[in-house]
This record gives C-alpha cells, sequence and structure tokens, in this order.
C-alpha cells in the first residue's frame, strides 16, 4: 500500500509564554498543503527503511515512521515491515513533514491491517510521537494552543490562491529558535486576525519567531520581502524555520538561487 503524507504551513505563529515544565504555550493556525512524500511498505523478515530523494540521516529505529509502527505493533500483532519513504518535503524546514510521515504511517497501517482505530485513537498514537503530528490524522485547518497539540477546527480556506515556498541552505535548530524567542501576547488575538480579509493579515498576523531568526540568518529577511516584492498577497516563515512562503493571487515565476522553490496550487 503506498500513501502520500503531505506538509504543512503556520498560519501565524505566537508565542505566548514559557511554561514552568520549560515548555512554551503558542497559537498557531496549521494549514495542509499539497506537497507531499511517498510512504509504503511490505510484510518482511525484518524491519527496514530505505529512504530516497531527500537525505534524511539518523538510526531507523529513531526515524519516526519506525517509531510510529513500532507504537502500533506493541499493541498489535504485526509482522516486520520494509518501509520506503521517498522524501520530497525538506526536513528542519517548518513544514511538518517528519510529523506528516509519522501521522500518515500509523492511518496506512491501521487502514491495511484492519485495525479498526477511531480517529481519536490514531490521534492519541500520534501525540506521542510530536505535538503537531496529532494534526496529520485528520489533516484539515486547524488552530492549535497549549504546546501546539491543543486543536480547534477552524473554517480558513486559501484555495484559488498560489503558495511558493522558498528553503534556502539554512538550519534552524528548534532549540535556536526557542532559546531567542520574545514570549509576548499579541494585542490582536490570532483567531480574529484569521477571521480578516488575507490582504490585511500582512499588518497583523505574525511569526514570532521571525524576530530572532532574521536576526541570526538576515537572508531570510531578504527572502521574505522579495516575495512581497513580487507580489505577494502575505508572506512569512513556516514554524521556526527556514522555509519562507508566500500567498499570490497569480502564479508568480519566481528565482531563489542556492534554494529549493516549490510552487503549488492552494
Amino acid at each position: 500500500m503506498i500513501t502520500f503524507p503531505n506538509a504543512k504551513i503556520n498560519l501565524g505563529l505566537n508565542v505566548v509564554n514559557r511554561r514552568p515544565d520549560g515548555y512554551h504555550n503558542l497559537e498557531t493556525v496549521f494549514y495542509p498543503i499539497n506537497l507531499c512524500d511517498a510512504l509504503e511498505f511490505v510484510p518482511a523478515v525484518k524491519t527496514s527503511l530505505n529512504i530516497a530523494g531527500l537525505p534524511v540521516s539518523g538510526d531507523i529505529e529513531q526515524n519516526l515512521v519506525v517509531r510510529a509502527f513500532r507504537l502500533l505493533q506493541r499493541d498489535f500483532q504485526l509482522p516486520e515491515l520494509e518501509i520506503a519513504l521517498l522524501k520530497n518535503i525538506p526536513m528542519g524546514a517548518g513544514l511538518g513533514g517528519g510529523s506528516a510521515d509519522a501521522a500518515f504511517m500509523l492511518k496506512l497501517v491501521n487502514q491495511h491491517f484492519l485495525l479498526n482505530l477511531s480517529v481519536e485513537q490514531l490521534e492519541h498514537y500520534a501525540s506521542r510521537l510530536g505535538a503537531d503530528c496529532p494534526f496529520f490524522i485528520r489533516n484539515k485547518p486547524i488552530f492549535a494552543a497549549g504546546i501546539g497539540n491543543d486543536f480547534t477546527a477552524l473554517e480558513v480556506s486559501l484555495k484559488g490562491y498560489y503558495l511558493v515556498l522558498v528553503k534556502p541552505e539554512v538550519h534552524v535548530s528548534t532549540a535556536e529558535a526557542y532559546a531567542h524567542v520574545a514570549c509576548q501576547r499579541w494585542d490582536v488575538p490570532l483567531l480574529e486576525v484569521m477571521a480578516m480579509p488575507l490582504e490585511k493579515w500582512r499588518h497583523y498576523l505574525v511569526n514570532d519567531f521571525e524576530t530572532s531568526v532574521f536576526e541570526a540568518h538576515p537572508e531570510l529577511a531578504v527572502i521574505k520581502q522579495h516575495l512581497y516584492d513580487t507580489g505577494a498577497v502575505y508572506a512569512a516563515m513556516s514554524g521556526s524555520g527556514s522555509t519562507l512562503y508566500g500567498i499570490f493571487k497569480t502564479k508568480p515565476e519566481l528565482n531563489f538561487p542556492d534554494s529549493r522553490v516549490f510552487t503549488l496550487d492552494l
């Protein structure tokens, strides 16, 4: 069986405050986009993970896809699997590629082996893999609060627009992003901003990580400004970076040297 895990972008990201447990309370909107990996498996004598496309480092047992399978294998009598993953979503880019792969693995195993797990049960398994993994179970726009795992369905659609993703050769670690972000609560709450016309988002919809990340990596600010200069209605960094995106009314033709660029229909 084969499935196609898709990426997401963040529409706004407010880092509200630091919690006593060391995590941060957030408010953001996760929006699914049609930039996809490909994932499939067949039964095998020993579990393996074969990755093609973009490189992925690390021990296979620590890969989120294998960890997702092992979670279900502990609770159900499942055979070992030969897993193939074609990576098209850049890693460490703020696009949720690893989380999507894990969530789609849970859904694919559930479907193939007729485990009859409910959406809620799949979300519970996904929550053990990462805060944003459960989002990819339903895979619909949501408002996320808490540490990014308290979800509320949200009616927002960007259908008819074009999305340009720009992933430069810059790595921004999650630890680096959180170490320097300034916590604050927005004057205009995120849900109120999302109700505004898209043309107003530029003035109200913010990613709080941009201030410190752009200071450390000024080339990212240059990319964002270029997206606006070439006609983006709204542009921002996704998650903690380093992907920048622009939302356009008409399909643009852009060139960003030394960056991976994806132009998608929304």
